[in-house]
């Protein structure tokens, strides 16, 4: 159990195996912070909704604030100082009180198409994501879709044992893991081009309460917060949340976007300024859903 005191930083994480991972990788971002003023990093681990419900469909609950709820309301009652999270976890507004204290930098923010070796055309492709059945759906011509859940391991036995023919995984997961194959399976990462990452994706988010956040930015990556605010104001200007059929991801000055029904798109965005940035990001979504 994490203890709050004049010297220990308190970090609030899921309990899953890449929580875990990614809540020490911000352990040792933040230990080697100079001038810090804790002396000591604990982690205060923690099961949410969407951890619990493993009976749920995603895609039907909604998913916004479902890895996230219980990490956030343990900041607001003063129980850790930080909650990890997957930056493409969180819902395009954070709760009131609470504000981001950066990023990490970020890892390889493409999709994984996860398939069976013996199987070259998948007929049943497992899951929840709105945004990648969207993307995916003319890929493979009366492919079925289902929804699988469970920690990275998980899934990637399912699949190889045989409930379905293939998966979409995120790159960044299976890299902090360790994971570059498995038996009986192929991983083939997609072009962002071809499939739109989800806002944040392969990004560490780290949040903590309001007007606290000059206490660790010094730790962070300006680079991820630019590129990760400017595709959570997009995602917003879409109308999209992590389970919608949306997406946005920053590839150097090149936005790229999908949005159901309209289709792909690249913007351009040289601004260095993050808001003006993202403001003129949003404009250029609002005139290219208007035009026909």
């Amino acid at each position: 159990m994490a203890r709050i005191n004049n010297s220990t930083l308190v970090l609030a994480t899921r309990r899953s195996p890449l929580a875990r991972r990614q809540a020490e990788l911000a352990r040792a971002a933040l230990a080697a912070m100079p001038g810090a003023w804790w002396k000591k990093i604990e982690l205060l681990e923690m099961s949410t909704t969407g951890d619990r419900r493993r009976d749920w469909s995603l895609a039907q609950a909604g998913g916004k604030g479902l890895f996230t709820r219980e990490l956030e309301e343990a900041l607001l009652e003063g129980r850790a100082h930080l909650a990890v999270h997957s930056a493409k976890d969180l819902p395009t507004t954070l709760p009131d009180g609470l504000a981001f204290a950066g990023f990490l930098p970020r890892a390889d923010a493409r999709d994984v198409l996860v398939r069976r070796t013996a199987i070259k055309i998948p007929r049943r492709v497992a899951t929840g994501s709105p945004r990648r059945q969207a993307q995916a759906r003319g890929w493979w011509p009366g492919v079925e879709w289902t929804e699988i859940r469970g920690n990275l391991d998980t899934r990637l036995k399912k699949i190889a044992g045989g409930e379905a023919d293939a998966t979409f995984l995120a790159a960044a997961g299976l890299q902090r893991l360790g994971i570059e194959k498995f038996s009986g399976l192929v991983f083939e990462p997609l072009a962002i081009g071809k499939m739109v990452p989800a806002a944040g994706q392969g990004a560490i988010a780290l949040e903590c309460r309001a007007g606290e956040a000059k206490k660790y930015r010094i730790a962070l990556c300006a680079k991820t917060a630019r590129s990760v605010l400017i595709e959570r104001a997009a995602l917003a200007a879409l109308g999209g949340g992590c389970q919608l059929s949306s997406a946005a991801h920053m590839d150097g000055d090149e936005l790229h976007i999908f949005h159901e029904p309209k289709g792909l798109a690249t913007f351009f965005i040289k601004e260095k300024s993050t808001a003006r940035a993202a403001a003129g990001a949003v404009a250029a979504i609002h005139r290219w859903l208007k035009a026909k």
